[in-house]
């Protein structure tokens, strides 16, 4: 019998969010571990720990990228400088900033300032072949980055086969996805209820220049999925293109049971300060 996960993104969410939650619920770290030591991409780690957020005890997960691969798009100045009249070139797309020295390389592009690796498709369904990963695993891992593939494609026009991943190709955006999957399917879990989503607003600074807030691979997934979006008072990008695809990729249902049993709780840490709670909620329930 499977079970039924609830995502509650009343702070958003982005790919190491859901990665945080999900080991918070229990997910077999060390098997995550063993599968990401499997993974063909090169510069980077994992750190997991426990931190608190709005004073509470969340897990966090940390893809920490060395120095050649990491564009330090967790840097608040590079994403929202152009507010403040700075002129930083940066990457969009990470999530909350960490409290303490852990770097945070959620999202979507390419963080090779020296090397710019693009990688498409073919490269993902060859790296995703390769690694020690489950049937559903897999099977999980390559529907996300299809819904990147394709949100990508329609936003910059161009043949999904053409699409190059300097938004999703990148490596903690890699690890991101094939951890989400590793989790989901450690856990058995195969329905997923998201109501909807909270997403900030403004502008945010990418490599193709200053994006509104949701930027457009977001957009582009929660019209084609019809995932219900709620724009709360927050200047800032709350839902990440790697939350979003995973979202669409893994909910069955917006509706909640009008009865259930909560069985388990994860928190799974941001890495910025908006001013929320910079956690994601996941719980285990049963219907009553």
């Amino acid at each position: 019998m499977g079970k039924t996960l609830y995502l509650e993104c009343n702070s958003g969410i982005s790919g190491d969010m859901t990665v945080g939650a999900l080991l918070d619920l229990g997910a077999d770290a060390k098997h995550l571990e063993d599968v990401l030591s499997t993974v063909k991409a090169e510069g980077f780690q994992i750190a997991i720990t426990r931190v608190k957020r709005a004073g509470l005890d969340c897990m966090d997960f940390d893809v920490i990228l060395d120095e050649e691969h990491d564009g330090h798009d967790h840097d608040m100045d590079y994403l929202y400088g152009h507010l403040h009249e700075e002129s930083h070139d940066c990457h969009t797309h990470s999530h909350e900033e960490h409290d303490d020295h852990h770097h945070d390389h959620d999202h979507d592009h390419d963080h090779g300032h020296h090397h710019h690796i693009h990688r498409g498709m073919k490269e993902i369904t060859e790296i995703l072949d390769s690694a020690a990963l489950t049937d559903n695993a897999r099977s999980i891992a390559k529907k996300i980055f299809e819904i990147l593939a394709i949100a990508e494609s329609k936003a910059h026009g161009v043949p999904v086969e053409e699409v190059h991943f300097h938004e999703v190709g990148a490596v903690d955006s890699i690890v991101d996805i094939i951890s989400i999957a590793v989790c989901i399917d450690n856990l058995g879990i195969t329905e997923v209820i998201v109501p909807k989503l909270y997403e900030g607003q403004g502008t945010v600074r990418c490599q193709h220049g200053i994006l509104p807030v949701p930027v457009p691979a977001v957009t582009n997934i929660v019209q084609e999925h019809k995932i219900a979006v709620e724009i709360i008072n927050v200047n800032g990008e709350l839902v990440t293109p790697t939350g979003a695809a995973a979202v669409a990729a893994l909910r069955t249902s917006h509706k909640l049971p009008k009865e259930f049993v909560i069985e388990k709780v994860g928190m799974g840490s941001g890495k910025r300060d908006y001013g929320l709670s910079g956690f994601l909620r996941a719980m285990i329930i049963n219907e009553k």
